[in-house]
């Protein structure tokens, strides 16, 4: 009975502490355990806050942290880690309702600043669609394939009539490297290549394809490829009507 009182108390400070002044002063682990408790509101959640820390080195770790890797902590389940669940899905609303509110989109550092939060740390490689309008601004954006990221995962079919469903003008591409490094390999390469030839075929434009690796991105734009694609679809579209 006396543990339980002092369970309550001790959620309650902490609850009181961030009411009176957010974040300040509280220590990695005691953020862990408030979120636990929004799951597990009459459990000690200090222990299994504690080695969540260990196990994942920082609060970014924890979470970025999958469900299935939260649950291999003793003490951690479904209904205490609805609380990490909950911010990483608000964080990943917040920051695609903010895309889509804004007017449009100048540079690649701008597209990468907007979806670095929500892809940075994934341990596969998500690939994104940015399908936007003729003045720039975002319709929507699509996960649309998972894992390696090459044209046997990733249907270019299905990215081009994303965009006719969307009534979109153009499109970026954007995925992550978990390893890091945002070195496009030269499957990223190919696969680029393949989706500016569809889109061109159709009229669709692709503005960029963007790599993110951990707080660096590479620019397919920025560095020349997409333009030297184009010109390729062009000089084949010109062989082909020579040819006809």
């Amino acid at each position: 009975m006396t543990d339980d009182i002092n369970r309550q108390g001790h959620r309650k400070r902490l609850r009181e502490r961030f009411i009176e002044s957010g974040l300040a002063g509280f220590a990695d682990y005691e953020i862990v355990e408030l979120l636990l408790t929004l799951g597990s509101p009459r459990r000690d959640c200090k222990q299994q806050a504690k080695e969540a820390i260990k196990k994942f080195k920082t609060l970014r770790g924890v979470l970025e942290a999958s469900p299935e890797e939260l649950q291999q902590i003793s003490g951690i389940g479904p209904h205490n880690s609805f609380g990490i669940g909950l911010v990483q899905e608000v964080a990943r609303e917040y920051l695609k309702e903010r895309i889509i509110e804004k007017q449009s989109f100048s540079s690649s550092q701008e597209v990468f600043d907007y979806l670095y939060h929500s892809m940075r740390g994934l341990k596969k490689e998500v690939f994104k669609v940015l399908y936007l309008n003729s003045q720039n601004q975002v319709i929507e954006i699509e996960d649309l394939f998972r894992g390696t990221v090459d044209s046997s995962v990733v249907h270019i079919r299905e990215v081009i009539e994303m965009a006719m469903k969307h009534r979109a003008v153009s499109m970026i591409f954007a995925h992550n490297h978990p390893s890091g490094n945002p070195a496009p390999s030269q499957s990223d390469k190919d696969l680029t290549r393949d989706l500016i030839m569809a889109a061109e075929a159709v009229g669709l434009k692709i503005l960029d394809h963007i790599v993110i690796g951990d707080n660096k991105y590479y620019s397919f734009s920025g560095e020349g490829l997409t333009e030297r694609y184009e010109a390729d679809f062009k000089m084949l579209k010109l062989r082909n009507s020579a040819s006809a």
